[in-house]
């Protein structure tokens, strides 16, 4: 583990310096796209002003016999598409897979300048970050970057969870974490085949009716995820480093996926994975302030800095604010006007709302 006064310093000669701060912009959704796929990548000029991450996946759902194609599709993006405010990622192969190293040669040397960040799938410790960061650097000196390329870790393993806190701590370059609800369900045994979500025999049911004991008995529908996706946004937020929902895989189920969506959002999620078109949409939806909540937040603010601001106290509606609900709007406020610098019809909405 470097100590404090190395954690900033490149770990090259030649390497752009780590980033003192992670980079905030609006991450509502990551949009998966396979870039092997010819047809897909003839939409994506349409697509990428629509979305707020492009991720070209690399690893699962890319057959072996496809790989090469998805990295030259990736790189032609790279190359040819201009995204504007839409950043680029990229999903990489595993580190002990045969494709991980080639992924990393090539698509540093062909798009560095322009590849935002790098997902790392089934992240199990904290070596395997600081192993990416390493040859990151290495790669960056080597082609002449100037920015460093950041790194995104999937937390889809029992092992990555018990060591979430020091895989948050591993590097500067950590941009943050996803959950990956399919590979950890398979690595904990877990008896369910979703992608994401709730489990209708996951379950907490009422008590029995001691003086009836033929009375319905009521049951409600339990996240088997909660658990691990709290775990991931503390050790996020204590490390300054941003959590995100990872996919919901029934495409066919909008009320689902916003469901679950809206409950990462409401836990501290900044985005999360949209693997179909039809979802993002619901990401737009669910990863902003309510208008109501931002009108809220914009006259607490005003209360509090007309009262003294941070360690004063203010009324409004009647009810008591403080710092820690200073602290919370302004908060809110931050993102609102992040996402309204980038979405008119937002700006439009939170306008109104003033």
């Amino acid at each position: 583990m470097p100590t404090p006064r190395q954690f900033f310093r490149p770990l090259v000669l030649g390497a752009p310096e780590p980033p003192a701060e992670i980079p905030t912009y609006p991450s509502r959704m990551i949009h998966f796209f396979d870039p092997s796929n010819e047809r897909i990548r003839n939409r994506l000029p349409q697509l990428a002003p629509t979305v707020d991450i492009l991720l070209g996946n690399l690893e699962d759902a890319i057959p072996p016999a496809a790989k090469e194609a998805a990295r030259d599709g990736l790189i032609e993006v790279g190359k040819t598409l201009d995204l504007g405010a839409t950043k680029l990622w990229t999903r990489v192969n595993a580190v002990d897979s045969p494709w991980f190293l080639d992924d990393m040669l090539e698509l540093t040397a062909e798009i560095g300048g322009v590849l935002d960040t790098v997902m790392l799938p089934k992240v199990n410790g904290p070596e395997e970050i600081r192993f990416l960061d390493l040859l990151l650097a290495q790669l960056e000196a080597r082609n002449g970057l100037t920015r460093p390329i950041l790194i995104h870790a999937i937390l889809e393993t029992a092992e990555g969870v018990s060591n979430v806190e020091a895989i948050a701590q591993s590097s500067p370059r950590l941009q943050g974490m996803s959950l990956g609800p399919s590979d950890l369900a398979a690595s904990r045994r877990m008896k369910t085949t979703r992608v994401g979500g709730p489990h209708p025999g996951y379950v907490v049911r009422t008590d029995a009716d001691l003086d009836d004991e033929s009375a319905p008995r009521t049951s409600y529908i339990q996240d088997p995820w909660h658990y691990t996706l709290a775990r991931m946004v503390d050790a996020c937020a204590a490390n300054e480093i941003y959590p995100f929902y990872g996919p919901f895989g029934d495409f066919s189920d909008p009320v689902g996926c916003e469901d679950q969506f809206r409950a990462a959002f409401i836990l501290g999620c900044v985005g999360a994975w949209t693997l179909h078109p039809n979802q993002i949409p619901i990401a737009k939806a669910v990863f902003r302030p309510n208008p109501d909540e931002v009108s809220f937040a914009r006259r607490v603010v005003a209360a509090m800095e007309e009262a003294g601001g941070s360690g004063g106290v203010a009324v409004v509606d009647g009810k008591m604010q403080d710092d820690a609900t200073y602290k919370q709007c302004r908060v809110l406020l931050d993102l609102a006007e992040m996402l309204a610098a980038k979405d008119p019809e937002l700006a439009e909405l939170y306008a109104g709302n003033g």
